[in-house]
């Protein structure tokens, strides 16, 4: 099967919140690819997020962006339950490092 090409979140008109993370995955896969797929699922089922969009290359680098209605939605998923046993996962065996910016977007456009 073709890869589709990106997938875009579909985000309202500004404001919202942005969270991305960038992370240097470590060498254990693990138990990744099935928390990575539920951490997705669980994300967009929760109350405040607009979308996200993902990607990483092939020496592991990846960036992940989530976008949310605003600061209380984004604190309400990292207090989740079944985010914090992925985050300690993550930190454990999945990362080797990993940075989290998290941003107010003011202004957005596309191509078209």
């Amino acid at each position: 099967m073709a890869d589709p090409g990106p997938r875009f979140a579909k985000t309202p008109a500004p404001p919202y919140v942005a969270v991305i993370f960038s992370s240097q995955r470590a060498g254990d896969e693990e138990g990744y690819q099935a928390m990575s797929a539920l951490m997705v699922k669980l994300a967009l089922a929760q109350a405040g997020c607009l979308g996200a969009e993902s990607t990483r290359d092939g020496e592991g680098f990846g960036i992940t962006v989530s976008y949310w209605t605003d600061e209380q939605a984004v604190v309400a998923w990292k207090a989740d339950s079944q985010h914090l046993i992925a985050q300690k996962l993550g930190r454990e065996r999945w990362y080797d490092d990993y940075q989290i910016r998290i941003a107010t977007v003011t202004r957005a456009y596309a191509s078209f």
